[in-house]
């Protein structure tokens, strides 16, 4: 009887720990963001599975530390909403965290060296347009692979008289690598936003170049 009673403790130990964890983990996930699935950085995903994996040794093992458990996790928590913020501030810190889009097919043509640094082939290539419902790559006007993996698709036909946006300034900072993609210049660039009434490219929370267009959004005033 007293070993049923043992058991059975052991069960609602496991039972209660599992209920709480639960709770523990959906807290943690909230305080870290909202982000789909498919939108997560490798970073992400492994202090995700991290988490998940200590929640699990937290319920397998009842006989162990709760707090010993939790704190890690806790830390892991603390961690990545600290890169979250440094992320949010600096542009530099947020690529070498979570990488920069590379441009795969630029106005039809493949960029083949771009493939060769991103250790991306032609099978990955043909397999994400093929997701797309797209069947020749001849019908592709431009194609980025974003950070998280995901490839984002432009066809000629939708591409007709228009590009895509080029980021020349994102938080303040100047993109060179785009202002010389679209053959401008930092003056040129300077004397646009003098016209809009801006003097100084730190005002800028972002600005991107199509079709012969400026877009401009201040940074906000606090």
């Amino acid at each position: 009887m007293k070993e049923e009673e043992a058991v059975l403790a052991e069960y609602m130990i496991i039972i209660a720990r599992t209920l709480f964890l639960y709770g523990v983990i959906l807290l943690i996930f909230r305080l870290m963001g909202k982000r789909e699935i498919g939108e997560l950085s490798v970073l992400d995903l492994v202090v995700y599975i991290m988490i998940a994996e200590m929640a699990v040794v937290a319920i397998e093992n009842p006989d162990g530390s709760l707090v010993k458990n939790i704190l890690p996790m806790m830390l892991l928590m603390v961690i990545q909403i600290v890169l979250a913020i440094l992320s949010l501030k600096s542009k530099k810190f947020r690529d070498i965290v979570d990488g920069k889009p590379s441009i795969i097919i630029n106005q039809g043509k493949i960029d083949e060296n771009t493939m060769r640094q991103q250790r991306y082939n032609f099978d990955d290539l043909l397999t994400q347009l093929r997701d797309k419902d797209i069947k020749n790559i001849a019908d592709v006007e431009f194609a980025i692979l974003e950070p998280s993996g995901k490839l984002s698709v432009f066809q000629k036909d939708n591409m007709k008289g228009s590009d895509i946006d080029h980021p020349l300034i994102i938080d303040g900072n100047l993109q060179e690598a785009n202002l010389a993609s679209v053959h401008k210049s930092r003056q040129w660039l300077a004397e646009q936003l003098k016209k809009k009434g801006y003097d100084e490219i730190q005002q800028i929370s972002f600005c991107s170049y199509s079709n012969g267009n400026l877009y401009i959004d201040p940074i906000d005033e606090k």
